[in-house]
C-alpha cells in the first residue's frame, strides 16, 4: 500500500524532468507490522522504507534514514527544512524502544540528531517546520509520549524558538490544536535515571472513540480554562526588524509579549476516516521569497554534482564539527541544573542569541503560518445517504447519518470530491489573525471558559450550527473592537464577584461546540455535540 501511495505522489507532483514538488512523508504507527512496535535501527522495516521513499529522502540523509527513521529536506532551499521525525521511538506504546533518556536509545539519538541540525539551521539563518505522526499530547491524566521525549522536545522547542515555525502531527483523528507549558520543563525528568519513576499518568487508547475523545478534550479545556488571558497583554506588541524592550512593571504570565512561554502543536484529522476523510492545506507568508530559488531547480543543479562534494555533505549532516565538539564538551549542561539542583547529563541545546527576535512562531513575518483551508469528503452526501428529510444538497447535517444504512434499494452514489469545511481566515467564531501561538492561545483561552461573563460568544443558546458558513467580510474590522470592549465588561464584573462557584460540569459555549464540531469533521449533529460537551 505504502509503495502504491508514493508511486502515486511522484506521479501527482512530477513533470518531465522528475519529480518537481518535495514530498515528505514520516512514519505512523500503522506503516509497521507488528503495530505500533519498531526496534532501533538499522533493521529490515527502516530499509525497506528507504526504498519505498526513495524518491523523497534526500540522498546525503539515506544512510542517517537507514540508521533512524529521522531525515529532512530543504524544501525552500536556503530558507525552509521541513524536519520528518520518527515519533515511534517516542511512542510510548512502542515496546522495542524503552526512552530518550538513555543513549543507547534512539529516542535519545533523534534527540542529538535534530540538535545538531537545528543548530546548522540557525547558522545559516534558516527556519523549520517539524511534522511527525505520533503528537506530543498529554493532559494531566493521560500521554502518548514517554515522558523523557516529551521534556526533551519541549526543551528543545524552547531553546530552537527563533528556528522553529511550527509543528504538524496527526495519528489521532481529531482535528484540534496543543500548547506545551514551557513551565513543566524539568531537567531530572529527562535523565535516565528518571525513566525507573512510576508515572502519574496513563498511555492513551491507540483507537480513540467518540466517547474517549470527549474525554480527552475536556481535560484539554480543563486546562485551557486555568490560561492566561492574552487580552491582558495586548498592548505589549513587539514588530518584526524592530530591537527588543523590556516592559517595565507588572509581570507577563504569557513569556513576553509574543507568548513565548508556550509552544504550539496544530493536529489535522485523518485522510483514512474515522470520521470523514479530510485535507489540510496551509498558507505562510511568503514577503521576500518571491523571487527564491525553488526546491525542483535546487535539486537537479545538485545532481551534477561531484560524488566528494556530496559525500562532504553527507558527513556534516550527520555529526558537529570537531571544533564545535570540544567547545560544547566545556559548557556541557552549563548554567542548566534540574530541580534537584543538579546539572542535566546530557547537551542542552544552546538558546537564541542574545537580542535576537522572536521566531515566525510567535512573531509574524516571512514563513509565519498564516492560517489553513480544512477539506473534507463528506461521505453521506457522495454516498447519498442522507435523511429522506434533508435536501439533497444541504450538506450542513448530513454527519448525523454516519454509518447508517442506506435508504436506497440500490446505491446511488454522487462523484467523489472533497470540500471547504472551514477555513481559519474568515473563521467568525475563531476569529483567528494568524497561528501564532498568541492567536491560538487567545482562542484557547476563550474555549475554556464556561460562562456569560468569560465567554465572547455567548452560551450554546445563541449557536447556529451553520453560522460559520455565514461570513461577511466586514466583520474582520470589528473583531478586535469587540474582543477588547468584552474584555473591559470582564474585568468590570470580575471585580464584583462574590464567593459563588460554577458546579457542575462546563457549560458548552458557541466556541466550544465550534471546536467540537470541527474536532469530529462535522460527523455530529448540534444535539450530539450538546450531548458530548
Amino acid at each position: 500500500m505504502n509503495q502504491r501511495i508514493a508511486e502515486s505522489f511522484l506521479k501527482t507532483f512530477s513533470d518531465d524532468k522528475g519529480l518537481a514538488v518535495p514530498v515528505v512523508p514520516t512514519f505512523g504507527n500503522n506503516d509497521i507490522y507488528p503495530h505500533n512496535i519498531l526496534l532501533p535501527g538499522p533493521n529490515k522495516i527502516l530499509k525497506t522504507y528507504t526504498d519505498v521513499w526513495s524518491n523523497f529522502i534526500p540522498e546525503e540523509q539515506r544512510h542517517s534514514f537507514e540508521f533512524g527513521g529521522w531525515f529532512y529536506v530543504e524544501v525552500i532551499p536556503g530558507r525552509l527544512a521541513v524536519f520528518s521525525l520518527n515519533t515511534l521511538y517516542f511512542f510510548d506504546r512502542n515496546a522495542g524502544v524503552d526512552d530518550c533518556a538513555h543513549p543507547s536509545e534512539p529516542g535519545y539519538k533523534q534527540f542529538e540528531w535534530l540538535r545538531i541540525q537545528l543548530q546548522f539551521l540557525r547558522d545559516r539563518g534558516m527556519k523549520a517546520i517539524l511534522m511527525g505522526h505520533v503528537p506530543p499530547a498529554r493532559t494531566p491524566g493521560k500521554q502518548l509520549w514517554d515522558e523523557t521525549c516529551w521534556q526533551k522536545y519541549t526543551l528543545w522547542l524552547q531553546q530552537y524558538r527563533d528556528v522553529i515555525v511550527g509543528s504538524l502531527y496527526g495519528h489521532m483523528n481529531i482535528d484540534h490544536f496543543l500548547l506545551q507549558d514551557t513551565k513543566d520543563i524539568d531537567y531530572s525528568l529527562m535523565e535516565a535515571q528518571s525513566s525507573g519513576r512510576p508515572n502519574v499518568r496513563v498511555s492513551m487508547e491507540e483507537e480513540l472513540s467518540a466517547e474517549s475523545s470527549k474525554d480527552y478534550l475536556m481535560e484539554l479545556r480543563e486546562d485551557w480554562a486555568k490560561l492566561p488571558d492574552v487580552r491582558e497583554h495586548d498592548n505589549d506588541v513587539e514588530e518584526f526588524g524592530k530591537k527588543k524592550h523590556k516592559k517595565k512593571g507588572g509581570k507577563n504570565k504569557i513569556g513576553g509579549p509574543n507568548a513565548e512561554r508556550y509552544q504550539l502543536t496544530l493536529i489535522s484529522p485523518s485522510i483514512v476516516p474515522n470520521y470523514f476523510p479530510s485535507l489540510r492545506v496551509f498558507e505562510y507568508n511568503i514577503t521576500g521569497l518571491e523571487d527564491t530559488t525553488t526546491w525542483a531547480d535546487s535539486i537537479r543543479v545538485s545532481e551534477k554534482k561531484s560524488p566528494l562534494e556530496q559525500d562532504t555533505r553527507e558527513l556534516e549532516l550527520r555529526r558537529e564539527p570537531t571544533m564545535d565538539l570540544e567547545k560544547k564538551k566545556k559548557n556541557k549542561g552549563k548554567g542548566k541544573k534540574g530541580k534537584g539542583g543538579k546539572s542535566p547529563d546530557f547537551q542542552v541545546p544552546d538558546p537564541p542569541a542574545k537580542g535576537a527576535l522572536p521566531g515566525p512562531a510567535y512573531l509574524p513575518q516571512p514563513l509565519t503560518l498564516r492560517g489553513f483551508t480544512q477539506y473534507y469528503a463528506n461521505l453521506t452526501h457522495i454516498n447519498n445517504m442522507a435523511a429522506d428529510n434533508l435536501d439533497g444538497d444541504d450538506t450542513s447535517e448530513l454527519g448525523r447519518d454516519i454509518g447508517k444504512p442506506p435508504k436506497h434499494d440500490k446505491p446511488k452514489p454522487r462523484e467523489f470530491e472533497f470540500q471547504v469545511e472551514y477555513t481559519t481566515f474568515d473563521d467568525k467564531i475563531y476569529k483567528l489573525k494568524d497561528l501564532t501561538v498568541k492567536s491560538v492561545l487567545r482562542l484557547a483561552h476563550r474555549i475554556g471558559q464556561t460562562s456569560d461573563a468569560q465567554s465572547e460568544e455567548g452560551l450554546v443558546e445563541d449557536w447556529d450550527d451553520n453560522e460559520h458558513d455565514e461570513y461577511d467580510d466586514s466583520d474582520n474590522d470589528e473583531d478586535q473592537e469587540e474582543l477588547d470592549s468584552e474584555f473591559e465588561t470582564d474585568k468590570k464584573k470580575k471585580k464584583g464577584k462574590g464567593k459563588k462557584k460554577h458546579k457542575g460540569h462546563k457549560k458548552n459555549t458557541k466556541v466550544w461546540l465550534h471546536f467540537l464540531r470541527h474536532a469530529f469533521v462535522s460527523t455530529r449533529s448540534k444535539k450530539e455535540l450538546e450531548d458530548l460537551g
